[in-house]
Protein backbone atom coordinates (compact mmCIF):
# COMPACT_ATOMS: atom_id res chain seq x y z
CA UNK A 1 0.00 0.00 0.00
CA UNK A 2 1.24 3.27 -0.70
CA UNK A 3 0.69 5.91 1.73
CA UNK A 4 1.05 9.00 -0.22
CA UNK A 5 4.22 10.54 0.91
CA UNK A 6 3.42 13.62 -1.36
CA UNK A 7 1.57 14.76 1.59
CA UNK A 8 4.17 14.51 3.65
CA UNK A 9 6.20 17.92 2.86
CA UNK A 10 2.74 19.49 4.04
CA UNK A 11 2.44 18.61 7.49
CA UNK A 12 3.32 20.54 9.98
CA UNK A 13 5.74 19.07 12.55
CA UNK A 14 3.51 18.70 15.14
CA UNK A 15 0.85 16.71 12.82
CA UNK A 16 3.95 14.34 12.01
CA UNK A 17 5.02 13.83 15.49
CA UNK A 18 1.45 12.83 16.33
CA UNK A 19 1.22 9.32 18.06
CA UNK A 20 -1.63 7.22 16.07
CA UNK A 21 -2.77 4.08 17.39
CA UNK A 22 -4.01 1.24 15.32
CA UNK A 23 -6.35 -1.27 16.93
CA UNK A 24 -5.59 -4.40 14.16
CA UNK A 25 -2.16 -2.84 12.96
CA UNK A 26 -1.40 -0.98 9.45
CA UNK A 27 -2.31 -4.57 7.23
CA UNK A 28 -5.59 -4.08 7.93
CA UNK A 29 -5.56 -0.01 6.45
CA UNK A 30 -7.36 0.25 3.12
CA UNK A 31 -5.63 3.47 1.20
CA UNK A 32 -8.91 5.59 2.10
CA UNK A 33 -8.61 4.60 5.76
CA UNK A 34 -5.07 6.58 5.71
CA UNK A 35 -6.30 9.44 3.90
CA UNK A 36 -9.61 9.53 6.88
CA UNK A 37 -6.68 9.33 9.35
CA UNK A 38 -5.01 11.93 8.08
CA UNK A 39 -7.66 14.41 7.45
CA UNK A 40 -8.72 13.91 10.82
CA UNK A 41 -5.25 14.08 12.50
CA UNK A 42 -5.09 17.98 10.79
CA UNK A 43 -8.27 19.23 11.75
CA UNK A 44 -7.25 17.79 15.09
CA UNK A 45 -4.80 20.18 15.02
CA UNK A 46 -6.40 23.01 13.60
CA UNK A 47 -9.09 23.17 15.62
CA UNK A 48 -8.16 25.48 18.21
CA UNK A 49 -6.79 27.72 14.82
CA UNK A 50 -8.33 31.60 14.65
CA UNK A 51 -7.88 32.37 11.18
CA UNK A 52 -7.72 35.79 10.45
Amino acid sequence: MKLTPELYPSLTNNELESEIVLRFGIEALAAEDVMEIIQFSISEHHKDTLYH
